[in-house]
């Protein structure tokens, strides 16, 4: 986003949403009346993006009711492209893209056509496994990861990754989406789909520079309410990583909960004793590999179980899941949070955010 269209998205302004089909590289419409919708992403999720669109069944002469395959609005491959627009004044308007999303489900009644559209990560999670998958003794880590997704998705690597082989005997029997999840955790490293439609793989870091101050100071805030909430589910302080060498011995690596500002450190208040989380896979064929998918597991397991606050404000159509922004209210004075879940209308309404508190 401009430093323009940001100033003015901390306060009121005008929104319009544009919404792009295209199947199979051609472009069906480039102007969807979109009427009404959302889009909710939750990094929780096996696909954490979902997109729903209200749309007149008849508007400017077009029928919107997808009667046909090759319809804009039908579910036969059909991927939206949605772009969130910023009336900056002068007849200007900005528009910040929001991704590509894959139609699962039409529905028409009466005078209106209702859209749901996932992220493009269910291509992955749809495709299971006709025979089992088993890597050959040429492949590697990176070389995995392009064989379970591509062609439905481009994969690139962050540069920071280090390939390495895998061992002998892996075979996944049918969970696409699943067996891509297991060689993230024991590389260690996360994987997104960008606004751009390829599928990021990098490292998964629990540190960032905040893209935004919240704040409920009611002269420059833009929060509405704050709600918030705290669990023991899902909260452990040491998580166990175990693999195997290539002669058949079990290995294993840990990594403790040793941050300062963490409720669950080991040694801390939350409990006298050690609250283990176990994992095991045989892509982990040294110790320090384990200690490393060790260390990244305990990353992820914070995103469930740190105190979270569900923020109310006005809609910020730059934000997804995974920014840092600077938290003052609800008891926080510039804590750096992380978001986790997120809820953006496409019309006037207010924007719910789910952060993560990392500090304070």
């Amino acid at each position: 986003m401009s430093a323009e269209a940001l100033a003015i998205v901390q306060r009121g302004f005008t929104m319009a949403v544009r919404a792009e089909s295209w199947l199979d590289g051609e472009l069906l419409a480039d102007d969807i009346p979109v009427a009404d919708g959302s889009e909710d992403r939750d990094r929780s999720l096996n696909v954490p993006e979902r997109v729903t669109l209200t749309v007149p069944r008849r508007d400017r002469g077009v029928d919107w009711d997808p009667r046909t395959v090759d319809h804009p609005l039908a579910a036969y491959g059909q991927q939206l492209r949605i772009d969130y627009g910023v009336d900056l004044g002068g007849g200007q308007t900005e528009w910040i893209n929001r991704g590509w999303f894959l139609i699962t489900d039409t529905s028409t009644d009466g005078n209106t056509v209702s859209v749901t559209a996932q992220g493009l990560l269910s291509l992955v999670d749809e495709a299971k496994f006709v025979a089992p998958f088993q890597p050959s003794s040429s492949d590697t880590l990176v070389s995995i990861c392009r064989a379970l997704v591509e062609p439905a998705l481009t994969v690139t690597i962050d540069g920071t990754l280090t390939d390495r082989s895998v061992p002998l005997g892996m075979q996944w029997d049918d969970d696409r989406l699943g067996a891509l999840t297991e060689v993230l955790d024991a590389w260690p490293a996360d994987a997104r789909v960008t606004e751009d439609g390829y599928l990021l793989i990098e490292p998964l870091t629990d540190t960032g520079t905040s893209v935004l101050d919240v704040t409920d100071d009611p002269s420059t805030g833009t929060v509405v309410q704050w709600r918030g909430a705290a669990t023991r589910d899902g909260a452990f302080n040491v998580v166990v990583a175990q693999g195997e060498l290539s002669d058949g011995t079990q290995i294993q690596g840990t990594a403790y909960d040793t941050d300062s500002n963490s409720p669950y450190r080991i040694g801390g208040p939350f409990s006298p004793l050690p609250v283990p989380y176990t994992m095991s896979s045989p892509l982990l064929t040294s110790v320090t590999e384990c200690r490393s998918a060790a260390s990244t597991t305990l990353a992820r397991l914070r995103r469930t179980a740190y105190r979270k606050l569900d923020i109310s404000m006005v809609p910020h159509p730059g934000l997804v899941t995974g920014d840092y922004v600077t938290v003052t209210g609800a008891g926080l004075t510039g804590s750096l949070c992380v978001i986790e879940t997120m809820s953006l209308p496409y019309s006037t309404s207010e924007m719910t955010v789910t952060v993560r508190v990392l500090d304070g």
